[in-house]
């Protein structure tokens, strides 16, 4: 299973790491498929990456990590990496998410 998660901290006050989880939607799971050049490294369906997804935030958060689901939305994931130059990869979903899960802490300062 592929699943982009990062830790980041939010902000120099907070000592805690948080993870984020890129979590996809079911239109926008085929379309992120459909443009990955790791499309074959990814779970076929959108049900199956679901089922998978959920069982991997249950074992992050039992593991007492702080989680945070960070939506991918697959047209802005692809104009960013078009911005950086990268390939749409699972690095690449995973930076989009951290930069992603700064702009959403950035908001609550």
């Amino acid at each position: 299973m592929l699943v982009d998660i990062l830790m980041t901290e939010p902000n120099e006050s907070e000592q805690k790491l948080v993870v984020g989880f890129a979590w996809y939607r079911p239109a926008q799971w085929q379309r992120v498929r459909d443009i990955s050049s790791d499309a074959d490294d990814l779970e076929d369906t959108y049900e199956e990456w679901l089922r998978l997804a959920e069982q991997k935030l249950a074992e992050l958060r039992a593991a007492g990590l702080s989680v945070e689901k960070v939506d991918v939305d697959s047209e802005r994931l692809i104009l960013w990496c078009n911005e950086h130059g990268l390939e749409m990869n699972a690095q690449a979903r995973s930076s989009y998410a951290a930069d992603m899960l700064r702009e959403m802490h950035r908001d609550h300062i």
